[in-house]
């Protein structure tokens, strides 16, 4: 019996992007994520200098109705603001009850998780690994490479986004470099 190796495939940017035009396409520039990093200088700073893009996302234009799924890609940008890696505004779901599965196709990331009780996980992404989120948690994508972090993700088309929650209070934890690596830690800025 011989041994299948199966490599992830290189993904052509141009791929993603160029069929934006049957996609709705939303760009998150650092100047969009205002609060999201507890290192606020550093956030000026950095907005300030050039504001650069952080993330994009691609999805389908489909009927947001419950049996449909929404899919799509999402490429988030290396870079830190202070020490904290890039990382995407993080939601939960309107519909709470919704899990939702990410597929790394390149790169170097992290999904940080939380739920309203405090419950929290972190998963790591590597290409053609799969990340599960489960119901009832916020997540976020964590870029902790050089490379864009580029993930395929799937949830119910009409679970909607609560962006509001995040913004309000934030993560409970952020993922920051200490010493060459990444660390969690307890986010100085979370309220209750």
């Amino acid at each position: 019996m011989t041994e299948t190796i199966v490599k992830p495939f290189n993904l052509d940017f141009d791929l993603i992007t160029g069929l934006s035009e049957s996609k709705d396409t939303t760009k998150r520039p650092l100047s969009k994520m205002k609060g999201m990093y507890a290192d606020e200088l550093a956030f000026e700073a950095a907005v300030q200098n050039e504001d650069p893009l952080v993330y994009e996302f691609y999805e389908l234009d489909l009927p947001q109705t419950p049996g449909d799924l929404l899919f799509g890609t999402s490429i988030l940008y290396p870079g830190k603001v202070g020490d904290e890696y890039y990382m995407t505004k993080g939601h939960f779901h309107t519909i709470l009850e919704t899990g939702e599965v990410y597929y790394c196709l390149s790169g170097k990331g992290a999904m940080l998780m939380e739920n309203p009780e405090g419950d929290w996980d972190i998963q790591y992404f590597s290409p053609g690994k799969a990340v599960y989120v489960p119901p009832r948690y916020a997540h976020r994508n964590i870029n902790l490479g050089n490379e864009p972090l580029v993930t395929f993700f799937a949830f119910r088309a009409d679970a909607g986004h609560d962006y509001g929650t995040i913004e309000t209070k934030g993560y409970r934890k952020l993922v920051v470099e200490r010493d060459g690596k990444p660390e969690v830690i307890d986010n100085p800025n979370w309220k209750e």
